[in-house]
């Protein structure tokens, strides 16, 4: 009996709407039918936004202005009507008196919709009721709506259909906007505190005929004049290393990143990704730079450095932690990898909390230091923390630590749970390289879809020299993520990757 009162409820639902289109249409049938269509008019001369009016009113109140954008809200009073309407600064209200614009014209506004598009002239002045407003000479339709926004206090409340439908979100929901805005205003910033520095932003091939840069599933496409398979990139940092070596001493590339692999809260196979590098710099130049970037990003946004997300306070004040992998997972764990002689102790000891390698997957010293750090530690990392000196089996790009060759000048930062960059002191070493390649060849051999191929170009450019060098990658998407708020990537990519509706 239930489904047979949902299934009820959701065909009257759609007869209402399939009437409330039919209505519409044969509105905009008969405006076409006398000419009047409005698709057909190809501009709107705008002398002012709403935001310019309620900014500035003293100085505009009895100005002319011309003005234009969608109906929010309508209310009739006898011979006059109300209406409120959207543009890309704010909203503001519309007063139209049948006596200034004419009979004719005040029933076309009569049989306006909610959602309609219009463009006005009015003078700027003060309701009875205190309320900023235009009273209008003229209006004019630029464009019919033909489908009827969502309720105006519930706006799209269906969260998929909120991703789906970005266009009816970005109209119904002032905190949507803001939060794009947010994300426009960080990437701003990047290029300004980059730009400041001396860097040199470029753009490097998204094609690619081989996959690098990190371990990552790619996505594969086909060139059909050359025949041949290439790859959605999945880094920039190989090319940019190139222009290293070509002597571009700082160089930057905003751009979106491609990754075949499982869809999260903080995943979406595109992403914004920057990367960038520094000749004659190290990790700890890289953690000075991301710290002084996403603090003074957030204090300059946010207007403050301390955010919530994902129900905690999140201090970004610059002084963040900075401890080696092995330290970490001792604390939270009491398994001391730096005790290890062989690899045979690290299996037993992490077997004991509970630490197992993915299947297939032969263990070594620097693969369970790292599953006993994924596995036991990265979901408590809650403030701003630096984990550095990560070992060489999982950094196939870092510079060997000089103290201990297990380990790689290599960090990653952790907020909240989440990893927010990535960062090396860059491989130079050629020979070294090519090792690492090899190795990330073999398991790629064995089945590991992730792994690397070998690069004889990039080890080819690393034969003519390349500098000492600090490189850095830093998720856009993630770092909106949390001066904003959002419990989801997809809240922070205005057109997120979804299944078709069949």
């Amino acid at each position: 009996m239930d489904n047979e009162l949902i299934n009820s409820s959701h065909n009257n639902d759609e007869q209402i709407l399939s009437e409330i289109l039919q209505v519409r249409r044969d509105k905009l049938s008969k405006l076409q039918s006398e000419n009047r269509d409005p698709f057909h008019i190809t501009k709107f001369k705008r002398t002012v936004f709403s935001s310019d009016i309620v900014n500035q009113f003293d100085e505009m109140e009895n100005t002319e202005v011309s003005m234009a954008g969608r109906i929010m809200a309508k209310r009739q009073m006898g011979k006059a009507i109300f209406l409120d309407i959207q543009d890309d600064k704010g909203r503001i209200q519309l007063y139209i008196n049948k006596k200034d614009v004419g009979d004719e014209l005040f029933e076309d506004i009569e049989k306006g919709d909610i959602g309609d598009i219009i463009g006005v002239v009015g003078k700027v002045f003060k309701t009875k009721m205190g309320e900023i407003s235009v009273r209008c000479s003229s209006v004019e339709l630029l464009a019919k709506s033909l489908r009827p926004l969502p309720e105006k206090y519930h706006g799209l409340t269906n969260q998929e259909l909120k991703y789906r439908q970005r266009y009816v979100d970005l109209i119904m929901s002032p905190e949507t906007r803001r939060t794009f805005e947010k994300r426009s205003a960080f990437i701003k910033y990047v290029r300004m505190f980059l730009d400041d520095r001396g860097y040199f932003e470029v753009e490097t091939p998204v094609l690619n005929t081989i996959t690098g840069g990190t371990t990552a599933r790619p996505f594969i496409t086909h060139h059909n004049t050359l025949d041949l398979d290439m790859y959605l990139r999945i880094a920039t940092e190989l090319h940019l290393k190139r222009l290293i070596v070509g002597g571009i001493e700082r160089v930057y590339e905003i751009g979106r990143i491609f990754r075949n692999e499982g869809m999260s809260t903080k995943h979406n196979p595109e992403f914004t990704m920057i990367e960038l590098y520094e000749a004659f710099a190290d990790y700890n130049d890289m953690m000075d730079l991301f710290e002084d970037l996403l603090s003074g990003a957030a204090n300059e946004i946010c207007g403050t450095y301390v955010v919530e997300w994902q129900g905690e306070r999140i201090d970004l004040s610059p002084g963040w932690r900075r401890v080696s992998m092995i330290d970490i997972v001792k604390e939270h764990t009491g398994v001391d990898f730096s005790s290890f002689n062989d690899t045979e102790d690290a299996v037993k000891e992490s077997a004991k909390i509970g630490v197992k390698m993915p299947d297939g997957k032969e263990p070594s010293w620097g693969d369970l230091l790292y599953e006993c750090f994924d596995q036991r530690v990265e979901d408590k990392l809650i403030q701003p923390t630096f984990i550095i000196d990560y070992p060489v089996e999982v950094s196939p790009l870092a510079k060997r630590k000089p103290s201990d060759s297990r380990l790689t000048e290599r960090y990653e930062l952790f907020i909240c749970r989440s990893e927010m960059g990535n960062a090396f002191s860059e491989l130079n070493d050629p020979i070294d390289q090519k090792q690492r390649f090899m190795r990330q060849v073999e398991l790629r051999n064995a089945g590991d879809l992730e792994a690397s191929m070998m690069d004889d170009d990039y080890i080819n450019a690393l034969e003519y020299g390349m500098p000492p060098t600090g490189g850095l990658g830093i998720g856009i998407d993630r770092c909106v993520m949390l001066l904003t708020d959002s419990s989801s990537i997809r809240d922070v990519i205005l057109f997120p990757t979804m299944k078709p509706i069949e």
